[in-house]
């Protein structure tokens, strides 16, 4: 694992494992928020579906999205108490370093219920394929990279975007001087 961290390629990787862990906790979060939403309940997943669940989801790196939660939630606080005194700013510091430390273990309660409802939307048997399939090869490179696949649209959507807006801007002014506004 640290020889391949420091490979030049180590980095894009990582950034790349993010990426699909911010989609996979994206993905969970707003299932996370329809459940809520119904009104029937809906059956709890037993404690073998919760465990695969987790395991897909620490594949999936999921852990590295959520704790820096802890570090934002911390830096939020700090940053409300600084406004009542920028005095105690270094002390505030020290005590959102330690408090950071304290509190990071606390991220892996967000793994926990996120792979409970992971767990509420497949079976066990399901479960169990998801993980044999992110375990093979294919999943593995999957892994791998369909995050480089989503960074590379996200890119060019942005690029897409660019050029849509100077269109539109151009749209804009052509049809607001046939109204007598020069813009």
């Amino acid at each position: 694992m640290i020889a391949s961290l420091t490979t030049p390629h180590a980095k894009t990787r990582r950034i790349a494992c993010y990426v699909s862990a911010a989609f996979i906790a994206l993905s969970v979060i707003g299932a996370a928020r329809t459940a809520a939403a119904q009104a029937a309940p809906t059956p709890q997943p037993s404690a073998a579906a919760v465990q695969l669940a987790k395991q897909i989801l620490t594949l999936k790196h999921v852990q590295d999205i959520f704790q820096p939660m802890v570090r934002g939630v911390v830096i939020k606080t700090r940053d409300t108490f600084m406004q009542t005194n920028f005095m105690w700013g270094k002390d505030l510091n020290e005590v959102a370093d330690n408090l950071q430390k304290q509190y990071a273990p606390r991220a892996g309660q967000l793994v926990d219920v996120a792979a409970r409802i992971y767990a509420s939307h497949f079976t066990e048997q399901e479960l169990t394929e998801i993980l044999a399939f992110d375990r093979s090869p294919l999943g593995q490179k999957l892994l791998t990279e369909e995050p480089k696949a989503l960074n590379e649209s996200m890119a060019n959507a942005d690029k897409w975007a660019d050029n849509l807006s100077l269109e539109v801007i151009d749209s804009m002014r052509a049809e607001m001087k046939k109204r007598g506004h020069d813009i």
